[in-house]
């Protein structure tokens, strides 16, 4: 192997590294796996050097380099920990053939618990099985108490080397890592304690001892190195005459010493370096209140004095070494308080202060640094966690864990976090305790610092720390990016959770508990995930800058309110569009008395603004259409007939056609607005969207064909020539239009008695291209725009015929493409009698009587090959369009249309112009297998919505899934798509979980297409 080669691999001075490996008697060419194992190191040059000084340190260096050869578990494992900490690998060369403790099955496996405490037991002479095991100093060759304690500490390292061995070789998670050093910690101190016994026998006989763990060590979560946080108490030791008094003050002074003494042999300092301090300052009184209390002293300490965070910090306490049965008596008597500690006066706000304490204190330009305390950091999700734990776990005990991933856990399965944000704290706090590990683990230090970019081995550090976390290609900048991206998701759920649940309706937050600190905004604005802070800022200035009635609104709303909007895909969006809408309505006074009031119309408010465009343009038209969010029933599809009245009304307060015309689709904007909001707050069905939709189109086609008829006839001073209908076709005459869908329209016209047909056909013509006119003409309302293709011989034939024309055009050359296009026709404005005769002439065409022949269900089949073949847009993914694509729309209404044009003449059901419809009398009648209907019903459900959610988020629309992971994602937000897991135990982000779920359906339809569409 080459110095280029050796580079390559992550050397950083490869021409050293070769000379090394040569002295090492490493042969650069035969033992490539040892140097890809050295290579795979976060530092492989500290972790050859690493392996040099163990090989000098061991009497067989020969034997460690056979085995390295030959195992690759051990090569691993050796590697990763050379390479990641100087700390043990100075261990590894004290104690030279320790690197054993990295080999075979034991190092591979995660011990139990009461493992870990046997075996350090076993190593001070300990009988584990005893209520107060004592040590034995005879265990160790000269027999005294400080080679006792030495041993200890060694055992203690021994098994932190092995964890350490599975921990960065990914043999075990970091929830697992923690909950052993935790355990390993709580062995220690049972192995101290009987030491302690040992050296002070006549004060162990008067006491009985617990130590109660708290913080990390309490819940399971300890770091490598970390203060062991630790409560004692003490009971006099039982006496072999019951009769004998009892003296607990001196049972209590022999308890102090026996803690004292059992504290100082974890943290001494010899040879093997401190190993972490134990740390009892969370007692009563703390530093200043007596090491050791009974049960009933500390009953009546949390009875009569304690504060608010001496509840929070006994959430953790749990019972870990010395005497057992006295630990369960003192959690026994304990713990309940803390669940009843929420009701104390400002508890809440105690908390929520506490933790702004803890980022008051960080020293100044450390902040940033900070993985526990700073902003985005462990003690955001930590505090966020057990501030819902304590609220809601007096009346919830499956909130009571002391271990903060498995109380975010409960939380989430019990409702009071939303899965999403659970997951995002879960994975966030696992990545931040991964770092932290690696921290510590590098010298065996206690600290949260993350390196300074800026110093002199800053840049080196991060690229280690980098590497140890997976990330290859540009190691400190991938971290710093990850890094930055998770404190933001923290800030933000922290915010969020902390702060926001305890909001449970705006009109009741105190003055000043909700209100946005300027000082502040911005960097909680950051926090919320907005993009533009500064953008943001400057909205929030405006809406709450001064004395008035509306600021003073404004200034209690918006707190809570920018939850809601970064909940959104787009929360810069949803702010702007808010700021937009209270300027306009912001005098009135139902406007802020209605969002104050009601808390749903504000967090529904939020979640459209930042969701959708096409809302938010709709609202900025009409703002005092944020009433109709505060009741579902506001938003139902409401009917054709209480629509056409509107409509009439509307038209009767103008004028002039212009006006009138304005005032109808000022009606439809309304409607679509009410509909879209239905839709993206899932009140509204694929279905109803679809018919409401038709509804209010067909109502806005006959009012504005009444103004173009009235027109017409008076401006040429003739009286009415002929009765004009217009069919609607396609999505429309199936009820299915989308918000972007074009009114798909035949025209249809009869002269009255004894007029000419010429001139008939011309009022005619003039009349629909008026109603054209009126429709699309610019105006503030968004227009609706009539499509014609759909007409005999399409472009090429005239735009209005006579219904005699009509009849001599399918009776002589109608296709069967026609035939099928008539499906979905419909007379939807227009004279009735007409309406009626022409549906009478379609019928017989598009229901032939005994089905269609077999050369037209041929000649079907060829159009929908030719359809796949011709119409799908150049470089679309056939497997995402929603329309034409493998699945979509186009497969499922082709299966249902075939079926009618067999079976309509049969089942008078298949008669309908709604794919849906006609799909369930399909399986009703047995001409469909009720499996294939559901397949290809939820395909078509789904792509509808898909098509109806990328025009509601984007404004303009789209007939795929869009590209653009962005806006896929704000789609999938839209719909409602949430972090889940899969089958397989994955966690899917809404854009992977939509695109999976639209692929997997339409895989599904495509292939139920394909077996019923071609089978005879």
């Amino acid at each position: 192997m080459t110095a280029g080669a050796l580079a390559r691999r992550g050397f950083s001075d490869s021409t050293r590294a070769l000379r090394l490996m040569a002295e090492a008697g490493l042969d650069a060419r035969a033992d490539t796996a040892v140097i890809d194992a050295l290579a795979a190191a976060p530092d492989p040059d500290q972790a050859l050097l690493g392996l040099i000084r163990v090989l000098e340190s061991d009497p067989d260096p020969a034997e460690v380099l056979d085995v390295l050869r030959e195992e690759s578990d051990l090569r691993a494992r050796l590697s990763k920990v050379l390479g990641t900490s100087p700390a043990l690998t100075d261990h590894l060369v004290r104690h030279p053939g320790d690197w054993r403790e990295l080999r075979g099955a034991d190092a591979a496996r995660s011990p139990e618990p009461d493992e870990l405490r046997r075996g350090l037991l076993h190593t001070v002479g300990a009988d584990p099985h005893s209520a107060a095991p004592a040590a034995d100093p005879a265990v160790v060759g000269d027999g005294t108490s400080e080679t006792l304690r030495h041993t200890l500490r060694v055992a203690y390292r021994r098994r932190l080397l092995r964890l350490a061995g599975r921990d960065l070789t990914g043999l075990c998670t970091v929830d697992e890592a923690a909950a052993e050093l935790a355990d390993l910690a709580a062995s220690m101190l049972d192995a101290s304690l009987a030491v302690a016994r040992a050296e002070q026998p006549e004060d162990a006989a008067l006491c009985r001892l617990a130590v109660i763990g708290m913080g990390k060590c309490g819940g399971r979560e300890l770091n490598y190195v970390s203060d062991v946080d630790v409560v004692f108490v003490a009971e006099p030791a039982g006496s072999a005459d019951p009769g004998a008094p009892v003296d607990e003050q001196a049972a209590m002074r022999a308890a102090t010493r026996l803690a004292t003494a059992m504290m100082r042999i974890p943290s001494e300092t010899d040879a093997e370096g401190a190993l972490w301090e134990v740390d009892p300052a969370l007692r009563p009184e703390g530093r200043n209140g007596p090491l050791v209390r009974s049960v009933s002293g500390h009953l009546s300490y949390y009875e009569r004095w304690a504060k608010t965070w001496e509840f929070q910090a006994l959430l953790k306490a749990r019972p870990i070494a010395g005497d057992a049965g006295l630990g369960r008596a003192y959690t026994e008597a304990i713990l309940p308080l803390v669940w009843e500690a929420t009701g104390r006066q400002d508890f809440v706000e105690d908390v929520q202060a506490m933790r702004r304490r803890v980022v008051a204190h960080i020293p100044a330009g450390e902040a940033e640094r900070e993985l526990k305390l700073g902003p985005g950091g462990l003690r955001d999700i930590e505090f966020s966690v057990q501030l819902l734990q304590l609220v809601h776990g007096r009346t919830d005990d499956r909130l009571r864990s002391g271990n903060t991933l498995e109380a975010l856990e409960a939380l989430s399965e019990s409702g009071y976090v939303g899965r999403r944000d659970a997951a995002g704290l879960s994975e966030a706090y696992r990545f931040l305790r991964r770092l932290e590990h690696l921290l510590q683990l590098e010298r065996l230090r206690r600290t949260h610092l993350m390196p300074d970019p800026g110093s002199q081995d800053g840049p080196e550090h991060l690229r280690r720390l980098g590497r140890a976390l997976g990330f290859t290609a540009n190691p400190v900048r991938e971290l710093t990016e990850a890094r930055r991206r998770v404190t933001s998701e923290v800030r933000r759920l922290h915010e969020k959770l902390f702060y926001r649940p305890l909001l449970n309706a705006v009109a009741q937050l105190p003055g000043e508990e909700a209100r946005l600190s300027p000082e502040h905004a911005k960097i909680r604005l950051e926090a919320l995930g907005f993009a533009d802070p500064a953008g943001a800022l400057r909205h929030l200035e405006s809406l709450t800058s001064g004395v008035s009635r509306r600021a003073s609104i404004q200034r209690t709303l918006l707190p809570v309110m920018l939850g809601w909007f970064s909940d959104s895909p787009d929360p810069d969006a949803g702010l702007f569009g808010f700021r937009q809408v209270s300027d306009a309505l912001g005098t009135t006074p139902w406007y802020l008395r209605l969002l104050r009031d009601d808390v749903r119309v504000a967090e529904r408010m939020a979640w459209l603004l930042g969701t959708s465009r096409y809302v938010t343009e709709l609202l900025l038209r009409a703002p005092d259409a944020v009433a109709m969010l505060a009741d579902d029933q506001d938003l139902a599809r409401r009917g054709p007939k209480v629509l056409e009245a509107e409509a009439e009304a509307a038209q009767r307060r103008y004028d002039t056609a212009e006006e009138s015309v304005a005032a109808v689709r000022a009606l439809r904007r309304r409607e679509l607005l009410r509909t879209a909001a239905a839709d993206l707050l899932e009140v509204s069905s694929v279905r109803e969207v679809g018919s409401a939709l038709t509804d209010i189109a067909a109502v806005t086609i006959e009012a504005a064909l009444r103004l173009a008829q009235n027109r017409v006839v008076a401006a040429s001073g003739d009286e009415p020539l002929t009765r004009v209908c217009v069919v609607a076709m396609g999505r429309f005459g199936g009820g299915e239009l989308t918000y972007a869908s074009d009114a798909d329209v035949m025209y249809v016209h009869d002269p009255l008695p004894g007029v000419d047909t010429g001139a008939a056909t011309g009022q005619a013509l003039a009349i629909v291209r008026e109603l054209a006119r009126l429709l699309e003409m610019p105006a503030a309302e968004p227009p609706l725009k009539v499509d014609t293709d759909l007409r005999p011989e399409g472009r090429s034939g005239p735009v209005v015929r006579t219904l005699e024309s009509y009849a001599a055009y399918y009776g002589r050359w109608s296709q069967v493409w026609e035939s099928q296009a008539l499906l979905r026709a419909r007379p939807i404005a227009g004279d009735p009698e007409l309406r009626r005769a022409f549906t009478e002439l379609i019928d017989p065409i598009r229901y032939p009587e005994g089905g269609v022949d077999p050369s037209a269900v041929l000649e079907i089949r060829k159009l929908k090959a030719r359809m796949e073949a011709e119409r799908l847009p150049r470089g679309a993914d056939p497997t995402l369009h929603t329309k034409l694509g493998r699945g979509g729309l186009s497969d499922v209404e082709w299966v249902a249309q075939l079926t009618q044009l067999r079976h309509a003449h049969e089942y008078p059901g298949l008669r309908t112009t709604g794919t849906l419809e006609a799909l369930d009398t399909a399986v009703a009648h047995g001409l469909l297998a009720a499996d294939d209907g559901a397949v290809l019903e939820q395909a078509w459900r789904l792509a509808s919505r898909v098509r109806g959610m990328v025009m509601l988020v984007r404004g303009r629309s789209g007939d795929s899934l869009p590209s653009d992971l962005r806006v896929r994602a704000a789609v999938a937000g839209a719909m409602g798509c949430r972090s889940a897991e899969d089958e397989e135990g994955v966690w899917e982000g809404p854009t992977e979980q939509l695109t999976e779920a639209y692929l997997r359906a339409t895989r599904r339809a495509r292939a139920v297409m394909e077996r019923v569409f071609y089978d005879d």
